[in-house]
Order: C-alpha cells, then sequence, then structure tokens
C-alpha cells in the first residue's frame, strides 16, 4: 500500500485495508494488537469489540500531506462532512463478524476512494493478518505482520 494517500491494496480492484480498536493482546488465535500493512506505510490496531472486529489506523509512515503541509485526512470520502476526519484514528471494519474460526467478514472503509467494500479478515498464525476486500466476485488481499506501536 502506498500510503501518500492509499489505504488500497494496488490493482484495479484490491483491498482497502486496516483494522482496528480495543487491542487485545496478541494470541494464538487472538488477531488483536498492532498489526503493519504489507508495504509497511500504515500500522492498525485490531481488537475484538462487542462480539466482532473493530480497527483503527494509529500510525502512518508519512502523516503530512505533502500537497497541505497539514495531518492527511479523509479527503475523498463520498460524504462531504467527513472529509476533514484525520486518517490517523479511522475506523476502518463494518460489521465485521466472525464467520468461522480465525476468520471474520463484513465491510471495510477505503480511504483512497472514500467507499466500503465486502471484506474478510482471516488470522492465518499468530503473526500473520490475511485482510481481503472484494467488489462483486473481484477480490484482492494483503498479508499484515505484527507490529509494535513504535
Amino acid at each position: 500500500m502506498n500510503f501518500n494517500r492509499s489505504i488500497w491494496v494496488g490493482a484495479a480492484v484490491s483491498a482497502a485495508l486496516f483494522a482496528a480498536a480495543q487491542a487485545d493482546g496478541a494470541g494464538a488465535n487472538n488477531p488483536g494488537g498492532i498489526w503493519l500493512t504489507q508495504a509497511g506505510n500504515a500500522k492498525v490496531r485490531v481488537g475484538r469489540c462487542g462480539g466482532g472486529l473493530c480497527g483503527t489506523v494509529v500510525w502512518l509512515r508519512d502523516p503530512i500531506d505533502g500537497a497541505t503541509g497539514r495531518p492527511q485526512v479523509d479527503d475523498k470520502n463520498e460524504n462531504p462532512s467527513l472529509r476533514r476526519r484525520p486518517i490517523i484514528g479511522l475506523s476502518l471494519f463494518i460489521s465485521m463478524r466472525m464467520v468461522a474460526a480465525n476468520k471474520w467478514s463484513g465491510r471495510i472503509y477505503n480511504a483512497d476512494d472514500g467507499k466500503t467494500y465486502a471484506s474478510a479478515v482471516t488470522l492465518q498464525e499468530p503473526g500473520t493478518l490475511e485482510v481481503q476486500g472484494c467488489v462483486g466476485s473481484l477480490c484482492g488481499s494483503e498479508m499484515w505482520s505484527r507490529s509494535s506501536l513504535r
């Protein structure tokens, strides 16, 4: 992911992918914690919440928009009233519910185009999280690795 403006897995219809909220601590069957995106441009805090999985962007490699000199904002959001909200702190998973062991399904927000997409998040092993986004039957995914906030 190129996070000069990207929360999207590159490719025409790949997935915008992040997650987070209350971190539950890392365990064998627990996706909770800080995850570094495949490209290393963002970190997302993933945690269980209300029976589902929530997520928040907590770090960007380039937190300042080069064009404005200000923190990056959700300027592509379809809702004009949300276009000034910061990317750091942005919740990305929507109605993400467990559908199988170590797998959650719902929707994910893509800050690159301001839209939401069908999504699945799968804990592959304690240190690897697969995040997938789909438009119709066309899907893209990337692998995230456990990280720290530093």
